[in-house]
C-alpha cells in the first residue's frame, strides 16, 4: 500500500498498515558485529547467573551458542547479529543501540506536587533485567520515607511497598508498545505520588487489570519471568492492590491517555482526605481482589480495609452504595432481603 493511500486512513489505521509483521523482540538492534563484541556489548554473565543459572563457559564459543539458543543474538554469513530481545534485556549500555536508547527507563523526581521544579532527571543504561535491581536501588534512594519510633528505635519505613512498585515497574516494561518511536518508560516520583506510564494503549481495559492477563510482548515478558523480575500470568495487579491494601494506600489508579498507559501509586491518605472517586475505586479493587481469592467482600471487609471503626459501618455502608451506583458491584443473591450480610461481587462476575 502506497503513502497516499495510507493517507485515506484514520492514524490508528495507518498504523497498523505500517508496522511490521515481525516481533519487536526478534528485529535486529546491531547488525554484523563479531562474537568478542557480542560480549563487550551485552552483560552475559548475567544471562548465565541470573537467567541460565549454570557456570559460564570455557569457551567463546560456548557463550555465543547459548545465546543464540535463547535467541538473543542471530548468525548469518559469519556475522552475529544482536536482537532487540537481548539488547533490550541485556544490553551493558543501551547507548551503544542507537534505535533503543529511547527506550532506556528514565526516573524524573520533581519537587512538590507539580511538575514545576526538577530535582532529579536520569535515564538507566542498563538492559531491563542486569538493570532491575540497580533501578530498584536507584529509586529506594529517591523515595520519601516516614520515621518511626518503636521500642525507643527510630527507624526509617520506605513510603510505598517495594513489591507493588516492583510489580508496577515490570507490568510497564512488559505491556509497553516499542512501536511508538521516541519514548519508552518513565517512572516521575512527587512528594505524593509515584507515577509509572509506558508507551501505547493497554490491549485490555485498565478497569479488568486485575482478573485478566494479554501481553503485548510474550518473547520479553516470559525472559523476565524466567529472571524472577515479575509474577506468573495474570498474579502481578492482585499483588500491587493487597499491598496497597496491606500498608494503608488509596487503591491504585490505571489510566489511559493518548498515547501512553499510567499507574498512579498514592502515599498515605486518611479516609477523610480521599475523595468519592477515590473510595469507589478502592471498593471496586478490594470486591475484585476477594472475588480472585475465591472470598467474598461485605460490610465488614471494607470496615477492615479502609480501618473503620464497626460504630461507624454506616461509612462502609455509603462507600458500598456509591461503588453499587457506579455500575461496579453487584449483590451476590440479588434476591436476599438482608442487607446485613449481603456478599458483593465485581460486576462482571
Amino acid at each position: 500500500m502506497s503513502e497516499q493511500e495510507l493517507q485515506n486512513y484514520p492514524e490508528k489505521e495507518r498504523k497498523l498498515w505500517q508496522r511490521p509483521s515481525s516481533e519487536f523482540e526478534q528485529e535486529i538492534a546491531l547488525k554484523s558485529v563479531k562474537a568478542n563484541e557480542v560480549v563487550a556489548l551485552l552483560d552475559t554473565q548475567a544471562i548465565f547467573d541470573s537467567l541460565l543459572k549454570m557456570p559460564y563457559p570455557t569457551t567463546q564459543a560456548g557463550v555465543i551458542q547459548k545465546l543464540i539458543s535463547e535467541r538473543f543474538i542471530q548468525q548469518s554469513n559469519g556475522h552475529f547479529h544482536i536482537t532487540n530481545l537481548g539488547a533490550l534485556l541485556f544490553a551493558k549500555d543501551l547507548n551503544k543501540f542507537e534505535l533503543l536508547a529511547r527506550k532506556a527507563i528514565r526516573v524524573v523526581k520533581y519537587k512538590g506536587k507539580g511538575k514545576f521544579e526538577t530535582e532529579k532527571d536520569e535515564s538507566s543504561q542498563f538492559g531491563y533485567a542486569n538493570g532491575f535491581d540497580r533501578l530498584l536501588s536507584y529509586l529506594s534512594a529517591l523515595l520519601p520515607s516516614n520515621e518511626v519510633i518503636e521500642t525507643a528505635i527510630r527507624r526509617e519505613v520506605q513510603m510505598y511497598p517495594p513489591l507493588a512498585l516492583r510489580e508496577l515497574i515490570a507490568n510497564a516494561l512488559i505491556h509497553q508498545d516499542f512501536r511508538e518511536r521516541g519514548t519508552g518508560v518513565m517512572i516521575e516520583i512527587y512528594d505524593d505520588r509515584v507515577e509509572i506510564s509506558n508507551p501505547g494503549k493497554p490491549v485490555i481495559e485498565p478497569i479488568r487489570f486485575i482478573d485478566e492477563y494479554q501481553s503485548r510482548n510474550e518473547m520479553l515478558a516470559a525472559v523476565m519471568r524466567r529472571v524472577g523480575l515479575c509474577e506468573e500470568k495474570g498474579s502481578g495487579v492482585d499483588k500491587i492492590i493487597q499491598q496497597a491494601e496491606k500498608w494503608q494506600l488509596p487503591a491504585p489508579d490505571f489510566q489511559v491517555k493518548d498515547t501512553h498507559t499510567k499507574a498512579i501509586l498514592y502515599a498515605h491518605q486518611e479516609l477523610g482526605d480521599m475523595n468519592k472517586a477515590d473510595k469507589v475505586r478502592a471498593c471496586y479493587q478490594h470486591c475484585t481482589l476477594m472475588y480472585v481469592t475465591n472470598q467474598r467482600m461485605t460490610n465488614q471487609t471494607i470496615r477492615d480495609r479502609f480501618k473503620i471503626e464497626e460504630k461507624n459501618s454506616a461509612t462502609a455502608s455509603r462507600i458500598i452504595k456509591d461503588s453499587l451506583e457506579e455500575g461496579l458491584i453487584k449483590p451476590e443473591d440479588p434476591s436476599s432481603s438482608s442487607r446485613k450480610f449481603v456478599r458483593y461481587l465485581p460486576y462482571w462476575a
